[in-house]
């Protein structure tokens, strides 16, 4: 499988999307950032992280291949959680319905450990984001991945969050609408503007979401199914949507 380029972004762990029957890939403008946005159901998402040998494959090229080895095909990828020296999730992973990396409860410092921080979680019906601290939630899950900070909890902004922050940074994030549609957003390299996080949680609420999480920032790609550069950067776990 290969991935042609649709925005050059950064990040750390990555989401692998696939988009086909009702999912969505759209520019949209909030407050004057532009960003990518795609939304999809659930039961087209998938968590890539480890390969076939259980380990991890590192870069989108390999978390397509991954993805599409039963069949199926790619039609977005984005990178997703924040990840830790050779490409090890910084807190909660699951893919293919097994738990990989436990739930991560520690203090620290950084954005994942921004209090409070979060789990996206899906199944092939239903999907959401809550704290870390609500963690485990019932049900049978088949992808998850731990990030943070949170953004929107019951439509309540991070109360660390300032409107009039300057730290205006490329940023990409998950958030899941009242009806359970998953919507990933990453902003455009080529806007006149970054988001602060206030900002961010901010779009995510005005396009329906009342649940959102921070992946990463710098390094953030989305790429979209067809032929992609050779891969340079390295990452850590991906998400898929399969068409």
């Amino acid at each position: 499988m290969m991935l042609r380029s649709v925005r050059r972004m950064t990040g750390t762990v990555a989401i692998l999307l696939t988009l086909g029957g009702g999912a969505m890939g759209a520019q949209r403008e909030v407050n004057g950032v532009k960003y990518e946005i795609i939304e999809t159901s659930s039961e087209k998402v998938r968590v890539v992280w480890e390969g076939r040998d259980e380990r991890p494959l590192r870069t989108f090229s390999a978390a397509a291949n991954e993805a599409e080895a039963d069949g199926g095909k790619v039609r977005w990828i984005m990178n997703g959680g924040i990840f830790e020296p050779g490409g090890i999730p910084s807190g909660l992973l699951i893919q293919g319905g097994r738990e990989r990396i436990p739930v991560n409860r520690r203090q620290g410092v950084g954005n994942f450990y921004l209090q409070p921080n979060g789990v996206f979680y899906f199944g092939r019906q239903k999907a959401g984001v809550v704290k870390t601290e609500e963690w485990p939630v019932a049900g049978d899950w088949v992808g998850a991945v731990q990030s943070g900070p949170l953004l929107l909890r019951n439509g309540v902004v991070h109360p660390l969050f300032r409107k009039e922050s300057t730290s205006r940074l490329h940023r990409n994030g998950v958030g899941v609408k009242k009806d359970g549609t998953i919507l990933l957003a990453i902003s455009i390299s080529r806007s006149p503007k970054y988001p602060n996080l206030y900002e961010f949680a901010m779009m995510f609420r005005s396009l329906g979401c009342d649940d959102a999480l921070f992946l990463d920032g710098d390094i953030s790609r989305l790429e979209m199914g067809g032929a992609v550069p050779q891969d340079g950067q390295s990452y850590g776990s991906f998400l898929v949507v399969m068409e």
